[in-house]
């Protein structure tokens, strides 16, 4: 990859973590430094978080794990070329759970959490931190995603277990 990708200019790069010869995260620094346009998501089987920390080091935009079914695959690669970060889910949630929560979410983010752990409903925090409900659901999803959460529960949960609630 990092020999023929330079003569096929691609815009987007799908690479492995483990291969024979180099290993793909030096073969990601190598294809950033010659064709810094390109994007470069790595697709492994390695859910590891040290491997993760690495890619994304060398310049890799996303990091999933091999099991997306071809259309979840392709949608990945149209975003990745956007310039959409794509991350399999567990993969997130791994990485969430070594980082304390303020280094995952915004400020406002964080009380939001807190007040979900408080028990408090859409209504009762927009109410407090003068929002509408709307941006309330928008905050909430953000919480959830950049947390691997599913629902509020696991937020709650998650807020209580890091010291937020």
């Amino acid at each position: 990859a990092a020999e023929t990708a330079p003569a096929c200019r691609p815009d987007v790069v799908l690479m492995d973590v483990r291969m024979p010869g180099i290993d793909g995260v030096a073969a990601t620094g190598l294809l950033r430094r010659s064709l810094p346009a390109c994007k470069i998501v790595m697709l492994t089987t390695f859910n590891d978080d040290e491997y993760v920390t690495r890619a994304l080091k060398a310049g890799a935009v996303g990091y999933l794990l091999k099991n997306p079914p071809a259309a979840e695959l392709a949608r990945a690669v149209r975003l990745a070329r956007a310039g959409v970060a794509q991350f399999d889910q567990t993969v997130i949630a791994s990485l969430a759970a070594g980082l304390p929560a303020p280094e995952l979410l915004t400020p406002r983010e964080t009380e939001v959490l807190r007040l979900i752990s408080a028990g408090a409903t859409n209504k009762e925090t927009a109410s407090r931190l003068y929002l509408s409900e709307g941006t309330v659901k928008n905050h909430i999803s953000r919480v959830l995603s950049r947390l691997g959460l599913r629902d509020r529960t696991q937020a709650a949960l998650y807020a209580r277990d890091n010291g937020l609630s």
